[in-house]
């Protein structure tokens, strides 16, 4: 955006920051906030905090200061725009999107800063990751949420986390962990989403799958070839009773003589129920490049539960890539059994909704330009980058975009959202 489009722009982006006044207990404190969001709008070439102070005119120091130091309530302010998310979009065909995003830093004292896997770059680099939750209904999307993936060698060293401003009570935790404390932020902020997606990442973390599952959560998501199960129930034998305990054992375990679990990968190549399937070919969506296709098989299976066997039956979705057929992903749903494969499909691709948040928001808001020490600066430029698109959203929203189009290659054309099988 240029000066003279927030110029335009300027009352309703008033109007829209008036509703966080809230979080603010001093004035002076609260009339940097326009400052920073309005630079993060801006066309500047770099969007930190220096190019933001200079343009504005206002002492770099004083909003350093105004990230890091002064006193206001910025998890008022995340749960604010939270409920203003809920509110204005309320619907069942809401999905939320777990995912990660990293950026490469200098040095070792950027918090949760080392070498580890950096997606940006595509290898193992000094980076730091954070963990989001994003919100997509139909043509509309934003982030809601992030939080820093802290590593063990940073928990393990509190002197270290002191010195960055990390709260005591902050400790290593797995990124399915940090993106469960996500989920259930956003639902005690009214939030509800209809269904749930995430990578492999996420979907290879069998407590955390099960966690979504107690929730009665819906969700499907991509899960590794080597993830395990049936097409057939296997027979069952109930333990016997704990001779010191007096009780029989908790769940059915497989009996001796049942086939063990199967690699996802083995029964797609030799189980009957893919086997006899004929790949059928959906368009996923229509994307810059021209319309996605991907060829899809689908059965019912079981899964193994620890020693135990799950009488769930969960959907296995395998998609393959008409133009690259060694391109394959499997997706796994806990979605009733009659829920279309078209529904399944449609939610397992709509990760495209976060990594378009997290281009745009790196682009236009300058997610990745934080460049402080201080936990506190980081959490606080994560929840107003999310403050500002949600504004930059509402306001492409409101000037019209470009609508996509989803459809199953042998039906009729339908756009997202309309028909009581299709979201988005």
């Amino acid at each position: 955006m240029d000066g003279t489009w927030i110029r335009q722009m300027k009352p309703a982006l008033t109007r829209f920051l008036n509703r966080f006044s809230d979080c603010f207990s001093r004035k002076d404190t609260r009339a940097h906030m326009p400052t920073y969001v309005q630079g993060q709008l801006s066309n500047l070439a770099r969007k930190s905090v220096e190019p933001i102070a200079l343009a504005a005119g206002v002492p770099v120091r004083t909003l350093q200061e105004f990230l890091a130091q002064y006193a206001w309530n910025e998890d008022a302010v995340r749960d604010r725009l939270q409920q203003m998310v809920a509110t204005e979009r309320g619907s069942k065909r809401a999905i939320g999107v777990f995912d990660e995003t990293s950026d490469v830093k200098k040095g070792t004292k950027t918090p949760g800063v080392q070498r580890q896997w950096c997606g940006k770059v595509g290898k193992t680099d000094n980076c730091m990751v954070t963990v989001h939750l994003a919100f997509a209904q139909d043509d509309f999307h934003c982030l809601l949420d992030g939080e820093l993936f802290l590593p063990e060698s940073w928990s393990e060293d509190r002197e270290r986390c002191r010195v960055a401003g990390i709260p005591d009570e902050m400790v290593y935790q797995p990124k399915w962990k940090i993106a469960l404390e996500l989920y259930d932020r956003a639902l005690s902020n009214g939030l509800e989403f209809e269904w749930i997606t995430f990578d492999e990442g996420y979907g290879s973390k069998g407590p955390f799958l099960r966690a979504l599952d107690a929730k009665a959560q819906l969700f499907i998501g991509e899960v590794p070839v080597s993830m395990t199960g049936w097409i057939k129930k296997p027979g069952l034998q109930h333990p016997p009773k704990d001779p010191c305990r007096g009780r029989p054992q908790k769940g059915a375990r497989v009996a001796k003589d049942n086939p063990k679990a199967q690699p996802f990968r083995k029964l797609l190549e030799e189980s009957t129920r893919f086997t006899n399937q004929s790949w059928e070919r959906y368009r996923v969506k229509d994307g810059d490049k021209g319309p996605m296709v991907w060829e899809v098989k689908h059965a019912m299976i079981y899964r193994p539960d620890g020693k135990c066997v799950s009488s769930k039956r969960w959907h296995l979705l395998v998609a393959r890539n008409p133009l690259k057929p060694d391109e394959i992903k499997y997706f796994l749903s806990n979605a009733p059994a009659a829920t279309s494969v078209q529904k399944l499909l449609l939610v397992a691709f709509s990760r495209w909704h976060v990594e378009r948040c997290f281009q745009d928001q790196k682009q236009d808001i300058g997610l990745d330009a934080w460049e402080g020490r201080k936990y506190l600066g980081l959490k606080r430029h994560m929840i107003l980058s999310c403050v500002s698109y949600l504004f930059l959203t509402k306001m492409r929203e409101k000037l019209g975009g470009k609508k996509i189009w989803v459809h199953r290659l042998s039906g009729s054309r339908r756009r997202i959202g309309t028909g009581p099988d299709l979201v988005a």
